[in-house]
C-alpha cells in the first residue's frame, strides 16, 4: 500500500532542559549514531538545549540528510543530539529498520536532493520529508525485507573488516621486519632520499572539466586519487583538449606517486600503483619517485606513510597550519631514511603483493554484495 510518510512519523522535540548527564551522539552517513566526533569542549558545555532521542526514534541533521546521514537510535535508553537535529518517532505500523533502508535508498536520496532547500547547504525540513511516498507493507513483510538487507549488509561489513585487518597486518609486518623507521632499533644504514632515487618527476597542469572522463579519454588525476595511501583512478577530471595529452605525465603500473602539496595533515602521502587504466596523467601537485637499486618502491611507499614517519614528512613541508603545505624537491631529496639491505626490502615487497592480491578478491566480492544490496533496495523501494 502506497502512503504518505507523514502518516507514520511524528516530530519529537524534547530538550534536555535539566542538563542531565546523557551521552551525546552524532549521526553520520557511514556509521549512523556514533560518539567519536566530539571534543572535550562538547563534553563540558551546557547541553540543556540539546535534543533527547529515545531508543527506537530517528534523528537527522537537516543539512546532511542529502548524503544519507540519518539513523534510528538502538543503543541506549536515551541519547542527546545537537539542537540542529530533527528527531521523530515512528508508528508501530512501520518497522524502524525497514524505514531506515527506505530512507537510505537511492530512490529516496533523489527525493531528498530534490526537496532540500538552502543557499549554503541543502536543508530538508521534516514537513518536506513527510510528503515522501512509502510502500507500507504488512509488518511481517517489512521485517522480512529488513532482515534480508541486514544479512547482505553484515556480509559487506565483514569484507570491510577483513580489508582493515589486512592493512593492519601489513603495518605489523613492516615493524616486524624493519622496526620503527624513526627510532631505527635495528640500526639500518641511513641515507638521504636523493641517494635512493635516480629522479623525481613533476606532474603537469591542465585546464580541466569538473566531470570524470568518459571511457578511456585522456584525463588528469585529482589529488584525492593518491591522498590516502591507496590508488583511486576513478578520482579524475577530463581535460578539455584531448590533443594536450602528454605521455611524459601518464601514470603507469609500478609508479610511486607522492603528494607534494596538500593540507598539513595529508601533505607528503605516498601511493604505489599496482595497476591503472590508460591515459591518466599526474597533476602538478604530485611527484613521481623513481628509485634506484638501493630502494624498493613498495618499501619506500610504506615507509613514507608510516605513522611515526609522518612527523618527519611534516617537518620538511612549508606553509602555515591554515593553508596548503608544500614540499620542494630539494627538501624531499634531503630527507633521511632507513635503508635496509635490498633483499630484505624485496621480501617485504613479495608479502605486500600477496596481501594486495587477497584484498583485490575481497574488494571484488564486496562490490558484488553492494551491487546486490542496491538492486534489492531498488526492487523494494524504487
Amino acid at each position: 500500500m502506497m502512503a504518505r510518510l507523514g502518516d507514520f512519523i511524528l516530530e519529537y522535540s524534547v530538550r534536555n532542559r535539566h542538563n542531565e548527564t546523557i551521552p551525546v551522539y552524532s549521526v553520520t552517513n557511514d556509521e549512523g549514531f556514533c560518539t567519536g566526533y566530539f571534543s572535550k569542549d562538547v563534553a563540558s558545555k551546557d547541553k540543556s538545549t540539546y535534543k533527547i532521542v529515545p531508543k527506537g526514534y530517528f534523528a537527522y541533521n537537516p543539512s546532511r540528510i542529502n548524503v544519507g546521514s540519518i539513523d534510528w537510535q538502538r543503543t541506549e535508553d536515551r541519547v542527546l543530539v545537537s539542537p540542529l537535529y530533527t528527531v521523530f518517532e515512528v508508528s508501530h505500523k512501520v518497522d524502524q529498520q525497514y524505514l531506515y533502508y527506505y530512507l537510505k535508498s537511492d530512490f529516496i536520496l533523489t527525493y531528498i536532493k530534490e526537496y532540500a532547500t538552502g543557499s549554503v547547504r541543502d536543508n530538508l525540513k521534516l514537513s518536506e520529508l513527510e510528503k515522501f511516498p512509502i510502500n507500507v507493507r504488512s509488518i511481517d513483510e517489512q521485517r522480512k525485507i529488513a532482515a534480508e538487507l541486514d544479512q547482505i549488509s553484515t556480509l559487506i561489513d565483514k569484507r570491510r573488516q577483513q580489508l582493515e585487518k589486512l592493512d593492519l597486518l601489513v603495518k605489523a609486518k613492516f615493524v616486524e621486519m624493519f622496526g620503527d623507521p624513526v627510532d631505527n632499533p635495528k640500526n639500518w644504514k641511513l641515507m638521504t632520499l636523493n641517494n635512493c632515487l635516480f629522479s623525481i618527476e613533476n606532474g603537469k597542469s591542465f585546464v580541466c572539466s569538473d566531470s570524470v572522463r568518459e571511457g578511456d579519454k585522456p584525463a588528469i588525476l585529482k589529488l584525492s586519487a593518491v591522498t590516502y595511501g591507496e590508488y583511486h583512478p576513478e578520482e579524475n577530471k577530463a581535460i578539455f583538449d584531448e590533443e594536450m595529452f602528454m605521455e611524459s605525465a601518464e601514470v603507469y603500473a609500478n609508479d610511486l606517486l607522492f603528494t607534494r602539496k596538500n593540507t598539513p595533515e595529508l601533505v607528503g602521502m605516498c601511493t604505489y600503483i599496482f595497476e591503472t587504466p590508460k591515459k591518466l596523467m599526474m597533476p602538478d601537485l604530485i611527484f613521481r619517485l623513481n628509485t634506484n637499486q638501493e630502494c624498493n618502491k613498495i618499501f619506500l611507499w610504506k615507509l613514507i606513510n608510516h605513522d611515526s614517519f609522518r612527523s618527519k614528512i611534516g617537518a620538511i613541508a612549508s606553509g602555515s597550519a591554515k593553508s596548503m603545505s608544500n614540499i620542494s624537491k630539494e627538501r624531499l631529496g634531503n630527507l633521511q631514511i632507513i635503508v635496509p639491505p635490498i633483499d630484505i626490502q624485496n621480501q617485504f615487497d613479495i608479502f605486500v603483493r600477496q596481501i594486495y592480491n587477497l584484498k583485490s578478491k575481497i574488494k571484488d566480492n564486496q562490490e558484488k554484495l553492494e551491487t546486490l544490496k542496491k538492486a534489492q533496495m531498488q526492487k523494494y523501494f524504487g
